[in-house]
């Protein structure tokens, strides 16, 4: 075990909230917090939509139990994950309009800041810089951001496993950075994040004896992991005694990231909405190319784990950071290339999927339709 780190409270976060979604399934059905399989939507039958409750009831339990006293930033982190829950649990049963989610998604970032303590002030290594201070743009960039990663796996949460998958690729990645730099207390907290999210995975991943999810992450899901990333990337990368460099956190959610601003700078420069439901997600050019919906999410997430650690490693080895950003923003350009004509993309993963097929079990997966985008829906 490493030294100081005690993953008790990680297990207890898992084994509770893989024990809250069993025990919130027949809730669910009561209730209708269900996702319905109609227009787009090509699973079988009703899916309980009730991710995000349980990850939440199952951190904050293992949070609170193993802490005599919470430290203010730990309630504000609670009390703005449980507004994005309530307002997304409304929203899986009401379909509420695109806005007043952007609304809940700033008052939270807002009480991240102001309550909690946790924003971005700091730019300066980046660029390379020993110090450039953002000032009075702290707080609207802080916004920005947090508002930006939430819909960034908003919009990947598109098939079963795959935001659940990357989100844990991403927490896992920034655990061993807090490790790295000495934080421990984080280590412990991204852990504890860790463990509820991996109790719900094995009720959202598809199995050989289970062909279908039997619960999704719902909007309260994608959001709550979306605010989970964006406060443990501003705590790691914003602490002076601890310093990790930014650029780094771009690389550890390579996937959200990227597919969300080219499927939004694509859709801007179209004259549409930024959250205009539509097939361009990289999920579903993987798919339209023959990927089951496990084997894409696995591709994504070994890639997002590649791609971390080898940054990770560049930085040991002093490659110098703007390089690193550059390097991030050439592959959103190469992507943003790559399918501004849809065909020849879905073309090259065919070619790759045909290279490496699949082992014989993964055939159990329906590949006939592809899954469609749940969360990202017309303004």
């Amino acid at each position: 075990m490493l030294k100081g780190f005690d993953p008790v409270a990680a297990i207890l976060a898992f084994l509770i909230t893989a024990g809250v979604m069993c025990l919130l399934r027949p809730v669910a059905h009561r209730l209708d917090l269900l996702d319905h399989p109609q227009g787009r939507k090509d699973h079988a039958a009703p899916t309980p939509v009730t991710g995000g409750l349980a990850i939440f009831i199952g951190c904050v339990a293992a949070f609170f139990l193993f802490q005599s006293s919470a430290s203010d930033g730990l309630r504000a982190f609670s009390a703005a994950a449980l507004l994005l829950v309530v307002v997304g649990l409304w929203d899986d049963m009401r379909d509420v309009r695109w806005y007043w989610r952007i609304l809940a998604q700033v008052v939270a970032a807002l009480i991240i800041i102001f309550w909690g303590g946790v924003r971005v002030e700091q730019i300066g290594p980046v660029f390379g810089l020993p110090e450039l201070s953002l000032g009075w743009l702290s707080v609207p960039f802080t916004v920005f951001a947090t508002v930006g990663i939430i819909n960034a796996m908003n919009m990947i949460d598109g098939a079963d496993g795959q935001a659940g998958l990357l989100g844990l690729a991403a927490l896992a990645m920034l655990m061993m950075a807090s490790l790295y730099a000495g934080n421990t207390l984080l280590a412990e907290r991204v852990s504890v994040l860790a463990g509820g999210l991996a109790g719900f995975l094995i009720w959202n991943l598809r199995l050989p004896w289970r062909p279908r999810a039997s619960a999704f992450l719902g909007n309260a899901g994608s959001a709550l992991l979306g605010l989970v990333i964006a406060w443990v990337s501003f705590r790691l990368t914003q602490n002076p005694g601890h310093p990790v460099n930014p650029v780094l956190a771009l690389w550890l959610l390579p996937i959200p990231v990227m597919d969300c601003l080219v499927v939004s700078v694509r859709r801007m420069r179209q004259g549409r909405s930024p959250f205009f439901a539509d097939r361009s997600h990289i999920h579903h050019i993987l798919q339209d190319a023959g990927f089951g919906p496990t084997r894409a999410a696995l591709h994504l997430t070994w890639f997002s784990l590649l791609c971390g650690l080898a940054v990770g490693q560049a930085m040991r080895m002093d490659v110098p950071n703007p390089v690193l950003l550059a390097l991030f923003v050439l592959l959103c350009l190469g992507w943003y290339a790559l399918t501004s004509r849809r065909e020849r993309a879905v073309a090259l993963f065919s070619r790759l999927r045909r290279a490496h097929p699949a082992p014989a079990r993964a055939e159990i997966e329906p590949q006939a339709a592809p899954v469609p985008e749940r969360s990202d829906r017309s303004a």
